[in-house]
């Protein structure tokens, strides 16, 4: 199995004349089926989220249930995001990204498929399993993908070029969402009581679909298409060169050791990237539950806020990634500050939305309205600014090692992000919060850590100074 993996050996250079043409057309193909293919992984992550108000209702699970479930997905694919970066590394991307993603879609439909009973810890305990398969599977999304772009786009364009790669993880979770409203209608036309379980079967469907796309339009390397590395076609070559050449296989102690652990920049991007994580999936994971429950919208509503909030970011992130090309030179740390500064007033709308509402309204109508409205707001805002810094961060990353070392940088910087800021902070330390000490104080969490993310990143500044 290992050696089905193994990356394609480099074929012969192609005449002269055709490296050009055929450069283009195998740059738009590898970028778009790594677009599709990372959206199409984001079908199949975070379904519980959208599930969950459903499940409870029935009795299946709670809230503290649901954080535990959800954390699965964040701990194991914090591990494999790491572990599978370092074998992405010496893998071949294209087989690598299809085979994680066509398994993540059937194991996230079989949840969709199991009758569940009235023992809550049962049914917690089987998601949580599932969940953390799903979770694994999904380490195996982003580092094929950050060793296409490192391998296929130059230093001097991957900023800009890596932001727009970088929406497709918002148009993935946006879509998950309309899916899912989708998928609730056609199962309750179909007269099945249980239409939660659109969540997690409609949307796996789709990822399936996308993953034969995904096998047509990817390839490795451009050595594997006959074509010259990067650097030489585009005249551009990296800061940062593995001792060993950009295209050889370098072990893991090395990878690790060398690149990695005895890089103090790395650390603190690492540490940075936890803290944003924590805002962007406390706010994102947790809003469907939290509107529905607190009557603040209805499904359906609290469905369209969080595809919303998932589509701002497409636009939030390119815009990131201009910035940073045009007035910072490529520097990621000064538009990463900015911008979870602006994060940092859209959380503080989100949460007191209704107190600004009854302070604006003249009856209970007009109240609920613009307390609708600014939670919209809010979450847009979020939304729009919270994935710049996602993807810029994992840029810093790429940016201080050399190629072949990318997947196991940003592994680790993910490692970071989903285990501690995600998977321990948004999913277990929220969820208990919210369940023993109400929904104010998961708030104060995430003002806190918006703002612990900003003195981070600007720690980071002297390192691209440098």
């Amino acid at each position: 199995m290992a050696k089905f993996f193994d990356p394609p050996q480099a074929k012969p250079l192609l005449p002269k004349e055709k490296i050009d043409k055929v450069y283009k057309s195998m740059r738009f193909k590898v970028f778009m089926g790594s677009f599709l293919g990372y959206a199409a992984y984001y079908l199949v992550r975070k379904n519980l989220s959208l599930a969950a108000p459903g499940m409870i209702e029935d009795g299946l699970v709670d809230k503290a249930g649901v954080g535990i479930a959800m954390s699965a997905v964040s701990i194991a694919y914090a591990f494999s995001k790491f572990i599978m970066g370092s074998v992405s590394d010496r893998s071949d991307a294209r087989k690598f990204l299809v085979v994680g993603l066509v398994l993540s879609a059937i194991t996230m439909m079989s949840v969709g498929l199991i009758p569940f009973g009235a023992n809550q810890a049962l049914n917690v305990a089987v998601i949580f399993l599932l969940m953390l398969i799903v979770g694994w599977l999904s380490g195996m999304g982003w580092p094929p993908c950050g060793r296409i772009m490192a391998h296929w786009f130059s230093q001097n364009e991957r900023s800009f070029k890596m932001s727009i790669w970088n929406t497709s993880h918002t148009l993935g979770s946006g879509s998950l969402g309309l899916l899912v409203t989708f998928g609730v209608f056609i199962f309750g036309t179909m007269g099945i009581e249980q239409t939660w379980k659109a969540a997690f079967i409609v949307p796996s469907a789709i990822a399936i679909v996308l993953a034969i796309v995904c096998w047509w339009a990817l390839r490795d390397t451009p050595q594997s298409c006959g074509l010259p590395p990067i650097d030489e076609y585009r005249n551009d070559f990296s800061g940062v060169k593995s001792k060993k050449g950009e295209e050889q296989k370098i072990p893991f102690k090395t990878l690790f050791i060398d690149y990695i652990f005895k890089n103090k920049w790395i650390w603190l991007i690492a540490l940075s990237n936890a803290f944003v994580y924590m805002v962007r999936y406390g706010v994102g994971d947790w809003a469907p539950i939290y509107l529905q429950e607190m009557d603040i919208m209805t499904a359906k509503e609290s469905n369209l806020a969080f595809a919303l909030h998932n589509y701002a970011g497409i636009f939030g992130t390119i815009v990131c990634g201009w910035i940073s090309a045009k007035f910072f030179k490529g520097r990621c740390a000064p538009p990463n500050i900015i911008f979870m500064a602006a994060v940092l007033v859209g959380t503080l709308i989100y949460w007191q939305s209704g107190n600004i509402a009854a302070f604006m309204a003249s009856d209970a109508s007009a109240m609920s309205a613009i307390t609708k409205t600014l939670v919209y707001f809010g979450l847009i805002l979020i939304g729009f600014c919270i994935y710049g810094p996602v993807a810029l961060v994992s840029i810093q990353a790429l940016n201080l090692v050399p190629k072949n070392a990318a997947g196991t940088a940003a592994g680790f910087v993910g490692l970071f992000g989903y285990l501690i800021g995600d998977a321990i902070l948004s999913k277990l330390i929220m969820g208990s919060v919210a369940q023993s000490a109400g929904w104010s104080v998961t708030f104060v969490l995430l003002c806190a850590a918006s703002v612990i993310a900003i003195v981070l990143c600007a720690m980071t500044l002297k390192s691209e100074t440098k």
